[in-house]
């Protein structure tokens, strides 16, 4: 967000001062070590429709460097694997009748033909669903699935969510050969973001690591001041804060009650992942949908049946992520607690699996990942000036017609910082 925010100010001649409180620049596509190998610390995909994404990446040289691969799509339900990576095998997917599969694949077609989502705000996902599925196929398939990626929260979500799922899986098939084509930039997203940096330094922005906001106020001259608690306090003629809404809200210190409320009241999801290494690959898909409620993780990401693994020490990689409320308990159980929990249901799905497959297993953890589109969300959702001079605000509880993803994180920076250069 913040780095695409300073790729567009700086191009049109401002002078921009990039801060990050971290060493390194990424955020949620930050990479980390697994023992030899480096990689994204959580998953991450380029879909032939992400245009934006494929624009920044032409601006820093590496479109022409993706590699695109035809992935397949698993579902584990009754403790077998199944494949709906085509029609045939849709066809003959077990536990659905022909007409719960007539009535699935109705609900997909509606869905990707909608343009005007916002009457589907005021619909319940679970509503719209159950309409278009019927009962049976929202139990055993569209449930499930919610719960994976919601949680609980789910029952709070409006229809928007599963439009937008259905809108940019459709724009992948849209844009290739009808085919489930995703991509990745050799050297993940660690690659992505040492190019782009380089690209916005030779720009002209400045880049500062390493440097956590304590405060923003307005200054005796009527301007932003940041205090990073290193010195004085420093000022600037506009601020632009990414951070998650409810920080935002506290890091500025002259909001309006209003302003505070709004802010606050964005409901964040946040994401417990397990990265583990293994010297076999355990399926074919590149990912696997769980029905089953039994198992902590929410699905089976095996990044290695997209990335060759030439780029992963010869390793398979798959990624056990489980989606949870901000402040549930589970953040504050030890790693090691987590991993053998994880570890312990990843071997019951896989029974084959043993500890000498096992090369690493880690654990990453982000609180603010995934705003819940409620009912109304564009309606009740903060607007990015604030009361405060100069201070503007803007994160990805602004994706309103969208999932989150690295292209939906670059489309609202490109079209806010619009609104910001017009006002």
């Amino acid at each position: 967000m913040g780095m695409t925010l300073a790729h567009g100010l700086s191009q049109r001649g401002h002078k921009v001062t990039l801060f990050e409180a971290a060493p390194e620049l990424g955020g949620l596509v930050s990479p980390w070590k697994m023992n030899d190998v480096e990689w994204d610390k959580f998953y991450h995909v380029i879909l032939l429709s992400d245009s934006r994404t494929r624009n920044i990446l032409k601006d820093i040289g590496l479109d022409d460097k993706i590699e695109w691969v035809e992935t397949k799509t698993g579902f584990y339900m009754n403790g077998k694997l199944y494949s709906m990576s085509d029609t045939i095998e849709f066809l003959k997917f077990p536990t659905l009748n022909l007409i719960d599969k007539f009535r699935l694949g109705l609900t997909i077609i509606v869905a990707s033909r909608i343009k005007d989502w916002k009457r589907l705000e005021k619909t319940p996902v679970t509503e719209w669903l159950r309409r278009w599925s019927g009962k049976r196929t929202f139990n055993k398939i569209w449930l499930p699935l919610l719960r994976a990626k919601l949680g609980e929260s789910y029952q709070r979500t409006s229809a928007v969510f599963i439009w937008a799922t259905i809108q940019r899986l459709y724009g992948a098939r849209r844009s290739g050969l009808k085919k489930e084509m995703f991509g990745y930039v050799p050297g993940g997203y660690k690659k992505v973001i040492e190019m782009f940096k380089q690209k916005l330094l030779s720009e002209g922005v400045t880049v500062r690591t390493n440097y956590a906001a304590r405060e923003i106020r307005t200054s005796s001259s009527g301007k932003p001041s940041i205090d990073f608690g290193n010195g004085a306090p420093q000022e600037f003629d506009e601020v632009i804060v990414t951070l998650p809404s409810g920080i935002a809200a506290k890091l500025c210190k002259e909001l309006s009650e209003t302003e505070i409320r709004k802010l606050n009241n964005v409901e964040y999801l946040g994401v417990i992942c397990l990265a583990v290494l293994l010297d076999k690959p355990i399926s074919p898909y590149y990912i696997t949908n769980i029905t089953d409620t039994r198992f902590p993780f929410t699905g089976v990401i095996e990044m290695s049946a997209l990335v060759d693994k030439k780029y992963l020490g010869g390793k398979s990689l798959v990624y056990l992520p489980k989606y949870v409320t901000s402040d549930d308990p589970l953040f504050n159980q030890p790693d090691d607690e987590i991993r053998n929990y994880f570890l312990d249901n990843f071997k019951k799905m896989y029974p084959w699996l043993t500890d000498d497959n096992i090369k690493f297993a880690g654990v990453a953890k982000a609180k603010h990942v995934i705003t819940v589109a409620k009912l109304n969300y564009s309606e009740i959702l903060p607007g990015i000036k604030t009361s405060m001079p100069g201070v503007n605000i803007i994160n990805t509880s602004h994706i309103k017609d969208g999932t989150l993803n690295v292209n939906e994180t670059v489309r609202v920076a490109e079209t806010k910082l619009e609104e910001i250069l017009a006002q």
